[in-house]
């Protein structure tokens, strides 16, 4: 297929007349940053089809449209659903930035942005419908997630049973802010960004940051906190969140990319939360022990492997707590907001 059908499959009949599909009105959107086609992606799109709830948009924006043969926009088209787009990124715009566009393409009132690998559970949309009804001044809703392996199986790895046992205790509902929650999740980030439903508004306020891939979720949460927002937990999970190794955070735990990328963000979140007089705050990023206890645990298996500079490199993150320290302004940035000093 041209690659100008290819990007355009979903706005016209593919082996048809031209025909720009209607849009629906909705509240909330579904917007998934994919790479390309496959069968986690369509079970992915498959869970937005089996909502209870069915007032919802949902668009997939590709990464990968460059290496594409079609197959993705042509079987979107297939289910003949106008509640659905397409969109191609040109060219490669990477994680961050294909988030970023994520967020800008958005147009409901309120906007998830859920995992190309990720399942919504057939409830979901409903029982989210039903909190923005309690608490729609909340800057974003978090339903939760049970784990799930490359098969689709319950799960519970390391990370996520660390994950659990350092989230706040909640029945049923409980709306959380302000320094407490941003102490929380600096002392372990229990939150999955695939079961959080944000309010569009805030969203496009703080963005996505340019430059963090792996802490691109922790960044957008502590800076809506620090402009005064706030979360509503919910007990049960609204999402199936799969855990494998080809995720970015598994290969990057292998590499080591994604401990020295924490690890220079939490030495930039102590010193912002220093200027903002959240001292609990501070002290939470400066130990970021489960950070450096998930660097440790890697040591071995590198010597094991005989990659002796890496394993030597893990320690020193592991080990050593002195860092950097950022100007990054405390109230929050856009997502095209440079540092600067105060």
């Amino acid at each position: 297929m041209p690659a100008n059908q290819v990007r355009t499959a979903l706005l016209v009949g593919l082996g048809r007349s031209p025909v720009r599909l209607p849009l629906v009105a909705a509240d909330v959107d579904i917007m998934i940053p994919a790479y390309g086609d496959g069968p986690l992606l369509r079970e992915t799109v498959q869970s937005v089809l089996a909502q209870t709830d069915r007032d919802w948009q949902l668009a997939v924006i590709d990464d990968a449209a460059s290496l594409e043969d079609g197959s993705l926009p042509a079987w979107l088209w297939s289910l003949d659903d106008s509640r659905m787009r397409y969109l191609a990124n040109p060219k490669r715009l990477g994680i961050n930035r294909n988030f970023q566009r994520c967020a800008d393409e958005s147009r409901a009132d309120w906007v998830i942005v859920l995992g190309a690998d990720d399942r919504l559970l057939p409830d979901c949309l409903a029982r989210v419908r039903a909190v923005i009804s309690d608490f729609g001044e909340a800057s974003w809703i978090h339903t939760g997630a049970t784990i799930i392996d490359n098969d689709g199986r319950p799960s519970l790895p390391m990370a996520d049973r660390v994950k659990r046992r350092s989230a706040p205790k909640v029945r049923g509902r409980r709306l959380m802010a302000g320094e407490d929650l941003a102490v929380s999740l600096l002392r372990g980030n229990w939150m999955y960004l695939p079961s959080c439903v944000f309010r569009r508004d805030v969203l496009l306020h703080h963005g996505f940051r340019p430059g963090h891939d792996i802490v691109l979720d922790l960044d957008l949460y502590l800076r809506i906190l620090l402009s005064g927002g706030s979360c509503v937990l919910l007990e049960r999970p609204g999402i199936e969140y799969r855990r494998h190794s080809a995720s970015l955070s598994s290969t990057g735990a292998d590499n080591g990319t994604r401990f020295a990328e924490e690890n220079a963000y939490f030495h930039e979140m102590a010193a912002v939360m220093t200027r903002a007089g959240w001292p609990r705050a501070a002290s939470a990023a400066r130990r970021h022990w489960t950070s450096r206890m998930h660097t440790a645990v890697k040591v071995p298996s590198l010597i094991a492997a005989r990659r002796h500079r890496a394993a030597a490199a893990m320690v020193r993150l592991a080990f050593n707590p002195a860092g950097p320290r950022s100007s990054m302004p405390i109230s929050g940035a856009s997502s095209n907001d440079t540092l600067g000093s105060d």
